[in-house]
């Protein structure tokens, strides 16, 4: 598979915005899926949000409305992007980029049809109160 590399986190207070960013060096003619999770010490990382290559999304409950995922496929590596607003401390954590290839998103699926087999080192969010 590909190389993943995030960037972007930071500490902001609640609040505040971020935009966090995946560089993915994803073989960009087989159907693929990216996403972003967040893990916090001591539980299970938890998707925040999964795009596909036909631009399909979907997010957790915790950040639809104030989150958006979005990507820049017209070239190779493919970057991939999450805006998040209104930021709270329990967006506190270390967001991950996850890639899979020959998936499709289906948000209606328990984890919307979107299984990693690559991860990023992740990238550190903290939010102040």
């Amino acid at each position: 598979q590909g190389q993943l590399e995030e960037s972007g986190g930071g500490s902001v207070q609640e609040g505040g915005s971020l935009r966090l960013s995946c560089v993915a060096s994803i073989y960009d003619r087989r159907d693929y899926c990216m996403g972003w999770y967040r893990q916090v010490p001591g539980n299970e990382r938890q998707a925040v949000a999964v795009i596909d290559r036909n631009g399909r999304t979907c997010y957790a409950e915790s950040v639809k409305g104030r989150s958006t995922i979005s990507q820049d496929n017209t070239k190779t590596p493919v970057t991939m992007y999450l805006q998040m607003n209104s930021l709270t401390p329990d967006d506190s954590g270390t967001y991950h980029c996850a890639t899979d290839v020959d998936c499709m998103v289906n948000c209606g699926r328990w984890n919307w049809n979107f299984t990693p087999s690559d991860w990023g080192q992740g990238t550190q969010v903290i939010v102040s109160p």
